[in-house]
């Protein structure tokens, strides 16, 4: 495996169960030990406290005391940052408030619902405003005001230079938060690249007031034209012609409504790539 992120991005890492990807969060912080090659976090060899330090890592299978209460944890956990003893509280505080917790610093974690627990692992994570953060499944108990929290969290430590590594099967979660994506598959990287290119297409779809296919000969010298019900799907067409399809329509006597770039889903895509991966390995 060869992988690079750079500062301030927000990487989603995906693949099937048992591709490597929990393996390599805990490669990266020291919970697990390469058997070969080496790799650096934040200028540090894998598993050195000074890169420790400035990372906030929420791993998906998690458990807090549940005798301690919320504002317990988070101090225990300043703490164990280093922070200095006056900074310990005002810090428990910030991140608890970043969560949408501080009002319930005094109830026992034994008391709260999986999606609260979810919340105060990634209250843990933010402690002393890490560098990296690597989030392992962190919305998978939580509800969507939960789920949109997150992604406000992650809006904003992108904007404040953290670079994410957000591990996930919530492909939606992907889609609305990360910049590029790394497919990994059997422990090897089979796809990198910025999502924004993974999930355009040159397919145009028209809406029309009217049904569609009675128009598809309008189109005829422009490309191989679809209908489903009062939609027009025109395939492999350059931007530069969408005008061109707007006024053949309209002087067909067809009344247009809306005319929208095709899109992949990000999981026709992922599948598209772990089929492709399998007949590389085949072959």
């Amino acid at each position: 495996m060869s992988l690079s992120v750079g500062p301030g991005e927000v990487v989603g890492l995906l693949g099937p169960n048992g591709a490597g990807k929990t393996t390599l969060v805990k490669l990266l912080v020291g919970l697990a030990r390469p058997d070969s090659g080496e790799g650096l976090v934040l200028g540090a060899p894998l598993g050195d406290p000074r890169a420790r330090r400035e990372v906030g890592y929420l791993p998906e299978m998690f458990r807090y005391q549940p005798w301690l209460t919320a504002g317990e944890v988070l101090r225990l956990h300043t703490q164990l940052s280093g922070l200095p003893k006056p900074e310990r509280g005002r810090e428990a505080h910030r991140v608890l408030a970043l969560v949408g917790l501080a009002e319930r610093a005094g109830d026992r974690v034994g008391s709260f619902s999986k999606g609260m627990q979810q919340r105060l692992g990634l209250a843990v994570a933010l402690v002393g405003s890490p560098r990296l953060l690597l989030l392992d499944e962190p919305t998978s108990a939580l509800d969507p005001t939960g789920r949109a929290d997150v992604r406000r969290l992650v809006e904003e430590c992108k904007a404040a230079g953290t670079t994410v590594l957000l591990n996930s099967h919530l492909l939606s979660e992907v889609e609305r938060s990360c910049d590029r994506v790394v497919v990994l598959q059997r422990g090897r990287v089979i796809a990198d690249g910025p999502l924004g290119s993974w999930l355009g297409s040159d397919t145009v779809r028209v809406v029309l007031e009217q049904r569609a296919k009675p128009f598809i000969a309008a189109l005829s010298v422009i490309g191989q034209a679809v209908a489903h019900g009062h939609e027009l799907i025109v395939p492999s067409l350059e931007v530069s012609l969408v005008p061109e399809v707007v006024n053949r329509l309209v002087a067909a006597g067809a009344r247009v409504v809306s005319v929208e770039p095709g899109r992949v889903s990000l999981e026709d895509k992922l599948l598209e790539l772990l089929a492709r991966g399998e007949e590389e390995e085949r072959e």
